[in-house]
Parts: C-alpha cells; sequence; structure tokens
C-alpha cells in the first residue's frame, strides 16, 4: 500500500526487453517494500523498457526537455499545459518542491533510441490512504508521439502501481477537449468514470471540463494483456 515512510530497500525497478517477452521483467530493491517510496528514496527508481527509460525529473535535464517541448512547439495548443521553453525550468522547480512535500513523483522520459530526453510524466495526486494514483502531467516531443514509446512508458508505470503498490486504482485526466489525449488513454484500456463540469481554470483563463478514467486491480491482468501485444507489434 501507499506510505510516506522510507522504504530503506533501494528503491530501484528494472524492466528489460518488454516488446520481446514481457514475462522476463526484474524487480529490484522493492520486492519487499510495496509502498510509494519517499523523496530520497524515489531518486533511485529506474523503469526501463526497450525503447523508453523513466528516472526521476533532475534539474540536468533541462535542455533536453526545451528541446523536446520545441519539437512540435507544444505549448502552442491551448489544451495542454506544456511549458514554453523559458518556462520549462520553473516548470521543473515546480514538479521538484511538489516531490520534497510527498504529492508528486514526478519523472523524465528518455529515448533509448537516442539517449535524450523526450518529455515528463509523473504519479500524482497520491491518496496514502485510500492506496490510489493518478499518472498524469504528461507530454511528449511531437516526434515520439504515437511511436509506441507513450504504450511503454504507461505499461511500466502501471507495473508498478498495481504489482508493487497493490494500488486499488490508477487514475487519468484530461482536458475534454484533448480529443488525442482522450483516444490514447482509452487506447490504453482504461475506462471512462465521467466528466468534471466547470473542473478548474485553464491556464489561459478558460474553464476546463475534466475527463477521468481509471484502471482497477481487477482489470490489470487483461489491461496488462493488450498493452502487451501492442508492444509486440511491429510499427
Amino acid at each position: 500500500m501507499l506510505t510516506r515512510a522510507l522504504i530503506g530497500q533501494g528503491g530501484l525497478y528494472h524492466a528489460r526487453n518488454t516488446t520481446i517477452d514481457t514475462h522476463a521483467h526484474t524487480l529490484i530493491g522493492m520486492e519487499d517494500s510495496p509502498h510509494v517510496p519517499s523523496a530520497n528514496d524515489f531518486l533511485k527508481v529506474r523503469l526501463t523498457g526497450r525503447h523508453v527509460t523513466l528516472v526521476p525529473l533532475a534539474k540536468d535535464h533541462l535542455d533536453d526537455l526545451v528541446a523536446a517541448a520545441k519539437d512540435g512547439e507544444l505549448w502552442k495548443l491551448w489544451y495542454t499545459s506544456v511549458p514554453e521553453p523559458e518556462r520549462m525550468a520553473a516548470e521543473i522547480n515546480r514538479r521538484l518542491v511538489l516531490l520534497e512535500r510527498g504529492l508528486m513523483l514526478p519523472f523524465t522520459v528518455f529515448s533509448e533510441a537516442t539517449g535524450r530526453a523526450v518529455g515528463m510524466t509523473t504519479f500524482m495526486n497520491l491518496d496514502y490512504i485510500a492506496n490510489r494514483v493518478e499518472i498524469g502531467s504528461t507530454w511528449y516531443a511531437k516526434s515520439v508521439q504515437r511511436t509506441g514509446l507513450n504504450t511503454e512508458a504507461k505499461y511500466l508505470l502501471l507495473q508498478l502501481a498495481f504489482e508493487q503498490w497493490n494500488c486499488i486504482a490508477v487514475e487519468f485526466r484530461t482536458h475534454f477537449m484533448n480529443h488525442q489525449s482522450r483516444r490514447a488513454i482509452e487506447r490504453l484500456g482504461a475506462k471512462l468514470d465521467g466528466v468534471l463540469r466547470s473542473h478548474t481554470i485553464a491556464h489561459n483563463g478558460t474553464v476546463r471540463d475534466t475527463v477521468v478514467y481509471s484502471i482497477l486491480p481487477h482489470e490489470w491482468p487483461t489491461v496488462k494483456c493488450h498493452l502487451e501485444h501492442q508492444m509486440q507489434k511491429p510499427r
């Protein structure tokens, strides 16, 4: 279950060859500690697949992340919250402050093909009592969108949440108008929970309706099988 306590076990997750042999994943250092790690232990977490590696967000990822945001000028999509290049450092700092407060576990997403950072994702809205998390605040450079990178990244995150942390639900949220994001979430196998009408105010001052999806533990085996099949398909 989720806990704020130190796990003291190293907190390293290692998964390789997910598109070749998805049953060959190994878990190192967290086998006896099914908890969301503290900030210090989170810094030791590493999720690695065939095409993608997720590592804890760090300030020295700035240059790559600026370049990734420029790839497609992602900040110009009004229904997203990708920071402009000159605001990327502030966004990194914001996420790191939330990490220190135990409110977010932020990752930088690296392409295995290039070794460069291509986006960001997080575990957020950590509910330590109900034992559930949200995967969100995710964005990718345009050049890696629809390449299978997101599928593998989500697979690794979901496997960690369900198989190590025993979460009762993993949630996804997106802007009602972000149809590309909604289709991507639905392709994962997440089910629609509903729409939060007039949920919040977007950065441009417009009122945002938020679409909420989730995956539950009893659904994970089927979703896992589906994602493994997707990752094995040639692209």
